[in-house]
């Protein structure tokens, strides 16, 4: 007879007190059938805001849309490394269009990818010089996607520098080093369910060791579900677990973690 999972309940927050979203794709068609029941459950726990990420032309419009429909959703704008092959100069005007609708909080998600490698990798470095450049002329924040590029991102964040509306390294799956680096250019950590994955030991440390002051959460749904809700689809609700594991790992309260990032959240991405 198959072993009855343990139900493990939903962390509560202080009334009052909520935590942010950094990072989830409300446009796929994960939740096509249920959208407005994902967005009310997030914010009927305690999740006060959703920030919906564009990866391409059409999921940066649709994601302008949702954030229109929802008083409590943001959207941003931008093409991801599996998806710069084919982009054109209208693309990109396209994207420059959309950035400038009011609810549009961020540049992203743009990065490299070395693992799946979709597109070349001389490519994706243009693609991504190209995208921090309109960021900046943009005066958006960046979110940034980066699998198994460490040096390369490092390299060319350097060569672009500064960047005075910051960013974050969005899904961080680099080491305590590497966050050091990004802290360096002011940009935040935002950490995903990986963290409670119990081969995480790497991001672990970092959310141990980086300050409270450069960490955001983030669901990255509809994957990446945290444990207890591994093998499922991710929603916003589920970045609760994230923030809790993450205070039981620091030995302060879930609380203190979701004022903590939800303070930096809105700092970044102005959304207050």
């Amino acid at each position: 007879m198959a072993k009855k999972k343990k139900h493990v309940p939903l962390p509560i927050l202080a009334a009052g007190n909520s935590v942010i979203d950094t990072h989830c794709h409300l446009d796929m068609a994960d939740y096509l059938e249920d959208l407005d029941l994902v967005v009310d459950r997030a914010f009927s726990a305690g999740v006060s805001k959703i920030i919906t990420v564009g990866i391409d032309v059409a999921s940066s419009r649709a994601a302008a849309e949702i954030a229109g429909r929802y008083e409590s959703v943001w959207a941003t704008v931008g093409i991801h490394p599996h998806n710069v092959h084919g982009v054109t100069e209208e693309d990109y005007q396209q994207i420059f269009e959309i950035a400038s609708l009011p609810k549009v909080v961020a540049y992203g998600e743009v990065g490299m990818d070395l693992v799946k490698q979709y597109a070349p990798v001389a490519l994706q470095k243009e693609h991504f010089r190209k995208q921090l450049r309109l960021a900046k002329e943009l005066d958006l924040p960046l979110i940034i996607h980066d699998r198994e590029a460490h040096e390369d991102i490092l390299a060319i964040l350097k060569e672009e520098a500064p960047f005075p509306a910051r960013g974050v390294m969005h899904c961080f799956s680099g080491d305590v080093a590497l966050a050091r680096e990004m802290e360096r250019f002011d940009f935040m950590i935002s950490l995903p369910g990986i963290v409670t994955y119990n081969n995480a030991d790497i991001t672990r440390q970092v959310a141990c060791e980086v300050s409270l002051d450069n960490l955001i959460v983030e669901t990255d749904g509809p994957y990446l579900s945290p444990v207890p809700k591994r093998g499922k689809r991710n929603e916003p609700l589920f970045v609760l677990y994230t923030a809790a594991f993450i205070a039981q790992l620091r030995n302060i309260s879930v609380d203190e973690v979701a004022t903590r990032t939800t303070q930096n959240a809105e700092n970044l991405f102005r959304l207050k």
